[in-house]
């Protein structure tokens, strides 16, 4: 079993039910263990005045990460998610942010995440799950890759955490 972190965005609509709605449907591909509380952040690589909510939490899954990503694809279309809504407002976003212990890389995905040292709006929530993961092929751990992270885009912690075991 491969212990894997996702990442959870939305920032259209009823933006902690369908972060609820996520968690649940992820429960049924893979038995969630834990989750971030809610961060509250500004859109990054968009123009848009609407702001995420944004959480990571942590899977235990045998699946490999190309089968993963292809399940979780899924649940984003049954929320309601639009196709060729990258970089646009979504109801949902699920990114494969990190397989503890190893990388890999097709065409459909890319793990660790590509982008994952370089955003304050994943780095605050994953170390609230996992501070002492170590990224696969940086070799530090999360809270390290966040303390030298130069993104000053706005993250705030919210008060809403969300059962994980929904």
């Amino acid at each position: 079993m491969y212990r894997v972190f996702l990442g959870l965005g939305s920032n259209l609509g009823d933006r902690v039910g369908f972060l609820k709605r996520t968690i649940h449907e992820i429960n049924s591909v893979a038995p969630v263990r834990s989750a971030s509380p809610v961060y509250e952040t500004q859109p990054v690589d968009l123009e848009s005045a609407h702001p995420f909510y944004n959480m990571v939490i942590e899977v235990e899954t045998g699946l490999q990460p190309a089968e993963l990503i292809r399940r979780l694809k899924s649940i984003e279309r049954k929320l309601g998610r639009k196709p060729a809504s990258h970089m646009l407002d979504r109801v949902i976003d699920i990114d494969i942010l990190l397989y503890d212990g190893f990388s890999y890389a097709d065409g459909e995905v890319r793990v660790p995440h590509a982008r994952l040292e370089f955003r304050r709006f994943v780095l605050e929530p994953f170390k609230d799950v996992a501070p002492l993961v170590v990224h696969p092929t940086r070799n530090q751990t999360i809270a390290s890759l966040l303390r030298m992270c130069h993104d000053m885009n706005r993250v705030v912690r919210t008060d809403i955490q969300i059962d994980s075991t929904q």
